[in-house]
């Protein structure tokens, strides 16, 4: 009997020490690079706002599933704002294993950007949605129990929308500054 609980007590304190998901927020800065579209036509730099479910796995390593609103500029004869979605999925690998209270990653992973110029809406098909990869890095720590803050910079490359007669070449090149806080689950 006393082995049991012990056991029972034993495996509750493991699973409460484990991190095995994080839900979050975070915001920070979209930089374009090599955004030029056609010529007299680019995207602008911009703010990005989003979350992020994060599923780790094992001591070392997550799978990540996250969205982002980006709001940017396209400029024209003048600055019209528009808004590109992103979804994707990353690998993370930490430096530190699971209970650390500052860990350290590095990810990579695939994503879609759907560029919606200005006066069309992502809800009535008005975009252009590419796909793309990314890696990146960050530091996550541990502020409670139950709460996290981090700090991500990415790499995005997608393909150019397509929304002009003229099919733009290259691929676009976005630069992911943000911050943010999680609840560990």
């Amino acid at each position: 009997m006393i082995l049991r609980l012990t056991f029972a007590l034993a495996l509750i304190a493991f699973t409460a020490a484990a991190q095995v998901a994080e839900i979050g927020v975070h915001g920070g800065m979209s930089l374009l690079s090599n955004k030029e579209l056609v010529p007299g036509v680019e995207l602008g730099d911009g703010f990005r706002l989003g979350f992020r479910l994060t599923l780790n796995s094992y001591r070392f390593f997550g799978h990540e599933f996250g969205y982002a609103y980006n709001r940017t500029n396209l400029t024209l004869d003048q600055k019209y704002g528009m808004a590109i979605h992103q979804g994707g999925y990353n690998f993370l690998a930490y430096a530190l294993p699971e209970g650390s209270p500052v860990r350290p990653f590095f990810t990579g992973g695939a994503h879609f950007n759907n560029y919606v110029p200005p006066g069309s809406s992502v809800t009535s098909g008005g975009g252009s949605t590419k796909f793309g990869l990314n890696y990146g890095g960050g530091v996550k720590v541990r502020v409670s129990p139950m709460f996290l803050i981090r700090a991500d910079v990415r790499q995005y490359h997608t393909p150019k929308p397509d929304f002009f007669i003229q099919a733009p070449s290259g691929w676009l090149r976005q630069t992911e500054l943000s911050a943010g806080f999680s609840f560990a689950l």
